[in-house]
């Protein structure tokens, strides 16, 4: 009886969620094979643990301080699905505008902050040939940063409300130009100048600047065919609506920060081992941001959902989404272990030929393999929790779990016992099983608060 409960209350949801979700995966999934797309083209060069090492530096340390601004437009994921699903169209419109202000205000900000990242790296006694290649593609991908920051607030605003194909569109047409830029750039096609490595920089942030412009152009289309009064919204900036942004997305961007950066402050201690450890260390952190790409994906579908079903006031609904999201992620993840137990060394020599890093990014995998289920479970709950507005939680256990557990752990075994990048694997493997276990709990309390929320709010009004 119980299980057919179960499946009856599930498969009410499953529908509308893999409808929604299935074209945010795929969003999720073209970003990663971006970067995917540059550490395998820089790979196919001389000296290719080096320029894979470099790559691996200059994008994690970019990411962590881009991931922080995209991270405050995740306030966007709340505000504007909640208003779409209360059926006030116009609301949404506010946000879009403010988010646009907020993204153009932080933008210099980042853009200072991964300038300073340049002399940390000269001070980290980080391989020569690593760093003379890593520093200028930093600076590339650094100009990339308004574009991003607007990508993303279009993004959010588009998918709130439901509109997700041409998120999909823009992410899948990116990586062609991206392959494109990559092959002229890096390699010196069609008259131009071979770059190496940096032209990879380059190529990644000409992509970013084309998804933007997609993502415009097709919000100012739809607002003029179905005339949703977009052109019509107040352009001045509303201060309070930046600060609801700020007071949404600053605990998210903080988690998705800290995240990043636990995994920049790894990139570096292992930059100190050398190149091979280095570039094995990207192979597989490449492999395991792939895989993690799918619960992402689903996670938004889930912030979506819950927020919807909130605005409705429909406290079952969104119970029932933030489930129905965390099982769908669980099982993709689980495979995902499966799969990097089986096969670990075919999904290196994807990378590169290189026989030194087949071993060394294969026993990466293994570890990686333990983490899989509660990598997914974590994600996906972050996000149900995101459309319920509760993004403070995430970000502490993030920080308790990460920065006090699971950094310091890793450092021990990594340079203490002797494990090398094993080590700072297994602390972070044990981080993520905290923090999966964890919030899968915390969503469990905050489900059953949702019913006696409703209430009071029906009552008020």
């Amino acid at each position: 009886m119980l299980k057919r409960l179960f499946a009856h209350y599930i498969a009410e949801e499953v529908g509308p969620m893999v409808r929604l979700a299935i074209p945010l995966v795929m969003a999720e999934l073209g970003w990663m094979t971006m970067a995917i797309v540059d550490t395998m083209m820089v790979g196919r060069q001389a000296h290719s643990a080096e320029a894979i090492g470099a790559v691996s530096l200059g994008s994690i340390l970019f990411n962590a301080a881009a991931i922080f601004g995209t991270g405050l437009m995740l306030g966007l994921d709340t505000l504007v699905s909640h208003s779409y699903g209360a059926g006030n169209v116009e609301d949404c419109h506010r946000s879009l505008v403010n988010g646009i202000y907020l993204s153009i205000g932080m933008a210099p900000i980042l853009m200072g902050v991964v300038w300073l990242f340049e002399p940390l790296l000269r001070r980290m006694g980080i391989q020569a040939s690593v760093l003379n290649q890593a520093i200028p593609y930093l600076r590339a991908l650094n100009w990339g940063t308004l574009p991003l920051l607007l990508y993303f607030v279009f993004r959010r605003y588009l998918q709130g409300m439901d509109l997700v194909k041409p998120v999909v569109f823009a992410l899948v047409s990116a990586n062609l130009v991206n392959i494109a830029g990559n092959w002229t750039l890096i390699y010196g096609h069609l008259g131009l100048p071979a770059m190496g490595t940096v032209g990879s920089g380059w190529s990644t942030c000409i992509s970013r600047t084309y998804m933007m412009a997609v993502l415009l152009i097709y919000a100012v289309y739809y607002d003029r065919r179905y005339k949703t009064g977009l052109m019509q919204t107040q352009r001045l900036p509303n201060f309070f609506r930046v600060w609801q942004l700020v007071r949404l997305g600053l605990p998210a961007a903080t988690q998705f920060g800290m995240e990043v950066a636990v995994f920049a402050v790894a990139t570096t201690l292992i930059g100190k081992l050398g190149a091979i450890p280095l570039a094995s260390h990207q192979v597989a952190l490449n492999t395991v941001s792939f895989t993690y790409m799918v619960p992402l994906g689903i996670s938004s579908a889930a912030a979506v959902r819950v927020a919807q079903a909130l605005g409705r006031n429909d406290a079952h609904a969104a119970s029932r989404a933030g489930w129905t999201a965390m099982l769908l992620g669980a099982v993709f993840m689980a495979c995902m272990g499966v799969a990097f137990f089986v096969a670990p060394a075919y999904i290196v020599r994807v990378y590169s030929p290189d026989p030194s890093l087949i071993p060394a990014a294969s026993g990466l995998l293994f570890v990686g393999a333990f983490f899989q289920l509660f990598d997914g479970l974590q994600t996906v709950a972050t996000g149900a929790l995101r459309g319920a507005g509760d993004t403070r939680t995430p970000m502490l256990c993030h920080l308790i779990c990460y920065w006090l557990i699971g950094l310091p752990l890793g450092a021990y075994l990594c340079f203490r016992q002797g494990w090398g990048a094993k080590g700072l694997w297994a602390g972070l493997c044990v981080a993520l099983i905290l923090i999966g276990s964890a919030l899968l709990v915390v969503w469990r309390r905050k489900e059953r608060s949702f019913a006696a929320s409703v209430v009071a709010v029906t009552a008020a009004s």
